[in-house]
Order: structure tokens, then sequence, then C-alpha cells
């Protein structure tokens, strides 16, 4: 990941100097004070500054995974998907069940040492989303399906549901789909790792 550094009487400057030696809006940029050195009495003040571009960080992600799979001794390919928003990164490997783990849990773990790495090389958090073959969107698809079979039995026959425990990403899929369903509500019961949601009647 290239790193760039300019240095300005202000903050401002130094980004104004980013923005036209890389012919890039602030938007698009990555911004981080390395170093401020304050103006004494033959001295003026300056303010070092280190610009990422985005379009590096999204290359950067793939190039960190690649490298962090290979270690762990998977062979993959990694396809990204809406480079321009949130940058989804879909892992298709040669042990997707191994990656992917319990209800989730080693890829939860994948994504939070990529939060990490960035945060300490940028200095801010990024936003992006790393799958293993589509796995997310066909759990999303399974809860949804499943939400909306378990209301329909619920406001059948007036007995509240406990579905299985779930992380608190997939209590919130179940939450956000039936949040305005007029016969039944939703709520989570338990403690971590057990948390579950509690599918309820309403009242007539």
């Amino acid at each position: 990941m290239e790193k760039h550094n300019y240095v300005g009487k202000t903050k401002e400057e130094a980004i104004q100097q980013a923005k036209e030696e890389l012919q890039e809006v602030e938007e698009n940029l990555f911004i981080k004070e390395v170093e401020v050195t304050k103006g004494g009495l033959f001295k003026s003040k300056k303010v070092e500054i280190e610009v990422v571009e985005k379009r590096e960080v999204v290359k950067e992600i793939k190039d960190y995974l690649i490298k962090l799979l290979k270690k762990m001794g998977y062979t993959v390919n990694i396809e990204i998907k809406n480079k321009e928003e949130v940058p989804k990164y879909i892992i298709f490997s040669d042990n997707d069940a191994l990656l992917i783990g319990k209800n989730g849990k080693n890829l939860k773990a994948l994504s939070l040492i990529v939060s990490q790495y960035l945060n300490t090389e940028l200095g801010q958090n990024y936003k992006f989303v790393i799958d293993v073959n589509e796995y997310k969107e066909k759990r999303e698809q399974s809860l949804e399906r499943l939400a909306k079979k378990v209301a329909r039995e619920v406001a059948q026959t007036k007995v509240a549901v406990k579905l299985d425990s779930m992380n608190s990403y997939e209590r919130r899929i179940i939450h956000n789909i039936l949040t305005d369903h007029k016969k039944v509500y939703t709520e989570s019961e338990g403690e971590e790792p057990n948390r579950c949601v509690v599918i309820k009647p309403k009242e007539d």
C-alpha cells in the first residue's frame, strides 16, 4: 500500500498539496496526521500528513487476505464487488466450510484481523465486507425464510417461539425482517454466546 507524505504550515495546506499532486478529491483519500512541529522564534509551525488513496486500500485488503490465508494453508481466489461504495471481498477456497467456521465464527475473526490491520495502517476505520462463496448472502436468505415461517406460526397459534442461538449480526437480521410485522414482535433473550431471538405474538 503506497503512502504519500506532505508537509504544510497547516493541515489544510498539506491536504491541498496531496489533492493537487494525486489529482484526487479529499473523499477518496485517507489522511493521517503524523507530526506537528510547533513554531518558535525562528521556526514556523509545520504539519505532516500521511495520505493513502482509497483505491490503494481496496487493493491492499485483497493482497493482505491472500497473504494471510496462504500462511494459514488455504489456496484462494478473491473477487471484489462494489469497489466504489463498500467493497465486498468474496473468497473462493479449497475448504470453504473450515474458513467459515461454525455459525460464521472463523469468517468473523478473519474480518476482525483485517479491520485491526487497516486501523493500524490508516489510523481510522474502513468499511468493507468479507464473504466466503456468498455464505453471508445465502445465510441472510435462509434467516429471512425462517423468520417469516416462524412469524406465521406464532401469529396463528399465539404461542411464542424461541429460535436457536445466533450472533448479533444474525439476530439483527431477524429483528429487521419482522420489525413492521402486524401480528408478532421480536426480543433477544439470554447471555452471549447463547443469546437468541424470541418471536412473540402481539396482543389483539
